[in-house]
């Protein structure tokens, strides 16, 4: 398989728990059939883009495209440090779908 971070369809949706985020992969196919893939692996299949949306919205999930320093703060996260997880295939992503998040006092995770 592909590397599957490289479709120009696909947008990346996180939450934030505490100490750590959870990212989501959107990818919305040629058919106007959305694929979410989760941090379990799993691809969730919906009708729409909207719905699929609507899905990740209702999990407390955020796009990470429209998110802004001043939202990224207010969960105690720095927007310059997020960077979607990368992967060569599927599995090693699924590894990369929750981070830690560093400590704001030590730097560290």
């Amino acid at each position: 398989m592909s590397d599957e971070n490289t479709h120009d369809n696909d947008q990346w949706w996180l939450a934030a728990l505490p100490r750590m985020i959870v990212w989501s992969r959107l990818r919305v196919l040629d058919s106007g059939v959305a694929e979410v893939f989760d941090c379990d692996g799993r691809v969730n299949i919906y009708e729409s883009e909207d719905v699929a949306r609507a899905a990740l919205m209702d999990a407390e999930f955020r796009a990470l495209d429209g998110m802004d320093a001043e939202d990224a703060e207010a969960w105690g996260l720095d927007l310059e440090e997020l960077e979607p997880p990368r992967g060569e295939d599927d599995e090693e992503l699924r590894e990369r779908m929750v981070q830690p998040v560093k400590n704001p006092l030590t730097g560290r995770d």
